[in-house]
């Protein structure tokens, strides 16, 4: 079959262009790093007030039969070493014993901004019957329906009691106590996006921190968390 040589050359030309955007698509989208060795807390830290001025005080996160444990007590977060931006987390968690509550913060800058035990950041809420919430912890971000889902606009805030939560927009997401979540928050430019178990939970714009560092919670509640896997996303925006 004869094949007009421009014709040709165009062909050749869209096919090595779509196996370069391709192979930067993969490139840029599949270097997956879990931030949890499975062993120890190696590329973590815990900032626990309680454990300032008290040795005796031992840390709620823990690693036990190959799950890394947020023991709930004493209060306190468990923080990366590292800042990311611009990136797809999964986690994997379940609250062992009893319903309870927890978080994955994203773009934590300072610690201790809010209550001298919070780290400026945007809390993704993983409390039972509410994982999906956004909580704004001296950052802030924008929803559809803001006022339906945080109260008037005039009570809005990122610290004290200022209407600082942001509810997501599903029920019945979770799977039953004892069983494990996952969950998926997709930060990339201004945006985050939140699924759990294949759900979109929440989907936030004009977050007023585009990167930091990660930190899961100890706010009360025994949870066993067996996966944190973060892979990069190229930003779409310049």
């Amino acid at each position: 079959m004869y094949i007009n040589p421009m014709k040709k050359e165009i062909l050749i030309t869209l096919v090595t262009t779509v196996g370069l955007v391709l192979s930067f698509t993969s490139n840029a989208q599949t270097k997956a790093k879990s931030l949890f060795n499975g062993k120890d807390l190696t590329g973590w830290h815990a900032d626990v007030p309680e454990m300032d001025n008290n040795a005796a005080v031992k840390s709620p996160f823990i690693v036990r039969n190959g799950l890394l444990v947020s023991l709930g007590t004493p209060g306190g977060h468990l923080i990366t070493d590292s800042v990311y931006q611009n990136y797809r987390l999964e986690v994997q968690y379940r609250f062992a014993g009893k319903p309870g509550n927890c978080g994955v913060l994203v773009h934590v800058s300072t610690p201790r901004a809010l209550y001298s035990m919070f780290p400026k950041s945007i809390e993704v809420q993983m409390m039972h019957e509410n994982a999906g919430d956004f909580w704004c912890i001296e950052e802030d971000i924008t929803v559809p329906d803001m006022e339906k889902r945080r109260g008037p606009k005039e009570q809005w805030g990122v610290n004290g009691d200022k209407k600082r939560r942001i509810i997501n927009l599903t029920d019945g997401s979770e799977k039953p106590l004892g069983e494990w979540n996952t969950m998926i928050i997709e930060c990339v430019a201004d945006a985050v996006k939140v699924w759990v178990n294949g759900d979109l939970v929440n989907y936030g714009t004009k977050s007023t921190a585009q990167k930091g560092q990660i930190a899961l919670q100890a706010e009360g509640s025994e949870v066993e968390f067996k996966k944190v896997v973060l892979t990069p996303i190229a930003s779409l925006r310049p």
